[in-house]
């Protein structure tokens, strides 16, 4: 057989897309190997959201590559967004690549593979908008009819974490003016909820405890189904599952997120008190140049929304920094947003142009020092804001799903806690814990974001 080694970059919706690779790999006579230097083929799933993430794509290429040279390894894939994003640009400009491979070559991707590595030629996509691809009209995408049910020989886990991503949706309709992934992934498009609950069910049985759903724009699910309350009802379903453990849910958009879904958060038993809001900035002019809606008064309203029904709900956000036309005083009414809203987890990402979207064509443009001083000072007021959210903590009782144990040290996270926010290390004097277990105990100390419970 022969062995082949998949690098997963990017987003968790990405992990899945490398887990169904893995599928068709593994049942076209491929032996999946943890160690890139035993493969005899390396396939990078590329990240193409922004430049850092491309940067660190090529990079993993470049050294896969390397590896022709002292190793096992004789064919180098790129695969993923950044190979449909730009196709033969990059099969042109990156040689190390045997061979650029987007979203459509995915069915028969194993062949593909093996024709490489006997010195065939295969075609590069070419980029093209896949907006185009199916309707217009969200009601007229889906035909239930022509999709087959999900069976579990399309998914391969490439690793024993208790936490696994599960996809519910792909694309997105909305037109953010920064972000380019609506073309290259395609409009928004639902997963059946069969689909979806045969394959939590799957992951169950595989030893997960924590579901988390995930697609590039959660608050869209079933908009192009006919269930007035389509994620309120996919929760309710997931619920029911048998030894299920935690639902997260991922990538709320905060113009969509409607009282009935913080009920639903509220009142579903497994489903976390967790949301992942994505704000992308606090000042109203800054918001309309990016085609968002939204200031920080009515970000602060929908935060005390959610905590009055969950007073301890975990909370993370995004913020874009150095957007064309960003003033100073834009970024001090970000810090004092920021200041008030006392969230769990910030991500600040300094902004790049991406080709094809409306920012890159904006005035106003930054310079880029500029743009990395904003983004440090915004990074670093950040870190005091939630460092402090987190001491806030102390001495509250928290449920902690354990996904490794260091030195002898259980460490995992808690319900408020997604998978990109921190940590919490267990102390236990008389008890010994294993990957996958859920224990409760007192928040005694931070560190950062990070959190110390006893069970004691």
């Amino acid at each position: 057989m022969t062995t082949i080694h998949i690098v997963s970059l990017g987003c968790a919706r990405n992990e899945v897309d490398s887990e169904e690779l893995a599928a068709r790999f593994s049942e076209n006579g491929f032996d999946l190997v943890d160690q890139e230097d035993e493969a005899e083929v390396v396939v990078v799933n590329t990240c193409g959201f922004i430049e850092a993430a491309k940067a660190e794509s090529i990079e993993e290429i470049m050294e896969a590559a390397q590896l022709k040279n002292t190793g096992k390894v004789r064919t180098v894939i790129a695969a993923g967004c950044m190979a449909e994003r730009y196709g033969r640009e990059l099969a042109d400009n990156l040689t190390e690549a045997d061979a650029v491979i987007g979203f459509d070559g995915y069915d028969d991707i194993a062949a593909t593979v093996r024709e490489v590595m006997a010195g065939g030629h295969v075609s590069t996509p070419e980029p093209r908008d896949r907006r185009l691809l199916i309707p217009v009209s969200p009601v007229a995408r889906i035909d239930p009819t022509k999709i087959p049910p999900w069976v579990p020989s399309r998914r391969t886990r490439l690793s024993g974490a208790p936490m696994a991503p599960l996809k519910i949706a792909s694309g997105c309709d909305r037109k953010c003016a920064f972000c380019a992934i609506p073309s290259f992934r395609g409009s928004f498009q639902s997963r059946l909820g069969s689909d979806i609950l045969r394959e939590a069910e799957w992951l169950v049985t595989q030893g997960v405890r924590e579901l988390f759903l995930v697609s590039e724009n959660t608050t869209s699910y079933g908009k192009d189904l006919t269930d007035t309350h389509p994620l309120e009802s996919l929760l309710t379903r997931l619920d029911l599952i048998d030894d299920v453990g935690w639902i997260r849910l991922s990538y709320l958009q905060p113009a969509e997120l409607k009282p009935s879904l913080i009920d639903a958060v509220a009142e579903t038993d497994h489903v976390v008190e967790y949301f992942d809001l994505p704000f992308q900035h606090a000042s109203a002019p800054v918001l309309r140049r990016m085609r968002r809606f939204g200031d920080a008064e009515s970000f602060l309203g929908l935060l005390d929304q959610i905590r009055h029904r969950l007073p301890t709900a975990g909370i993370r956000t995004n913020v874009i920094v150095g957007f064309p036309g960003e003033t100073e005083q834009d970024v001090e009414i970000l810090k004092q947003f920021l200041g008030e809203a006392g969230l769990d987890a910030v991500g600040v990402f300094p902004y790049s142009d991406e080709e094809g979207t409306e920012g890159a064509e904006l005035d106003g443009h930054l310079d880029e020092d500029e743009i990395f001083a904003r983004a440090d000072d915004v990074s670093t007021f950040a870190d005091t804001v939630t460092s402090a959210r987190a001491e806030e903590r102390i001495g509250t009782r928290v449920e902690v799903l354990i996904e490794s144990v260091e030195e002898g040290i259980p460490v995992g996270r808690a319900r408020q806690q997604g998978p990109e926010d921190g940590r919490t290390s267990v102390l236990t004097s008389d008890r010994m814990l294993a990957v996958g277990d859920l224990v409760t105990g007192h928040i005694t100390a931070t560190e950062g974001v990070d959190w110390v419970i006893n069970l004691a």
